[in-house]
């Protein structure tokens, strides 16, 4: 349904005139009434829409959502609600299959009563940035425990958009600590491309094991099957470690500093 029939189908629901709508929300019945019939030619403002979340008795930011979508141009609503589709039968594979206590060898089964077709790939658009998950703070300083907070890669609390990042695997962190100044502060975010090749002297997010340990810095292959680790900031120590209690080796390739 369009905006228009929701508002119309709720405030009937509600057994509500357009004269009381109007007098409840400061806004002439005329021009709710183009809303309804889908006849306005100015799309309704958020401060109406919070009005009518209100008095209408929607969950907030439920008919601004849906009227953000309405104003997309055409072929970005099209994406848009292909994907959300996509992502809507992905959840409810996920819900049947933790609900039903799905064992592996009827997976199969499962999946065929789903139209998903993953052997066809469309072919890859240009975006403007790619939104690129924040999984937790790395520290600028010593090595220290690490935690990813439990996502699996892409997901998160929160996001950065990043243009020219093609990497499904990319992420984020937010810096704590000194150890990379003066080119990275404290509270600074910096995307990193597991993707990317790693040379000498290169910034890395740098994982640890035994024990599970992260740091951010300089990274440089040493003799020995060693690599120094190497803050920027002088008044920091080099760290020497062995090349096989590094697990993962991921290198800067956006900065975004905090003014």
């Amino acid at each position: 349904m369009s905006l228009g029939q929701i508002l119309r189908k709720r405030r009937e629901e509600l057994d509500l005139t357009l004269d009381e709508v109007a007098s409840l929300t400061g806004f002439s019945k005329p021009y709710l009434s183009t809303i309804e019939t889908g006849r306005v030619k100015n799309p309704p403002s958020d401060k109406l829409l919070c009005k009518l979340e209100e008095h209408l008795q929607f969950e907030p930011g439920h008919l601004q959502h849906i009227a953000h979508v309405e104003r997309m141009p055409a072929d970005v609503r099209q994406d848009y609600e292909a994907i959300d589709a996509e992502n809507r039968r992905f959840r409810q594979i996920f819900k049947d299959i933790i609900g039903h206590r799905i064992a592996p060898n009827k997976l199969g089964k499962l999946l065929s009563g789903y139209e998903l077709d993953a052997e066809s790939e469309a072919p890859m658009k240009e975006k403007p940035g790619q939104w690129v998950p924040v999984i937790n703070k790395v520290p600028a300083g010593y090595p220290a425990e690490f935690d990813d907070m439990g996502y699996p890669v892409g997901f998160a609390d929160d996001y950065v958009r990043c243009p020219d990042i093609h990497d499904p695997n990319a992420f984020a962190v937010r810096v704590v600590g000194d150890s990379m100044q003066p080119k990275f502060s404290e509270g600074d975010i910096v995307i990193f491309s597991p993707a990317a090749d790693v040379q000498n002297a290169d910034d890395c997010f740098v994982r640890l094991k035994s024990p599970h340990e992260t740091t951010f810095k300089r990274v440089f292959f040493e003799a020995d099957e060693r690599i120094r680790l190497q803050p920027r900031n002088d008044h920091y120590a080099p760290v020497i470690v062995k090349t096989n209690r590094v697990n993962g080796l991921y290198r800067a390739v956006i900065h975004y500093q905090r003014l």
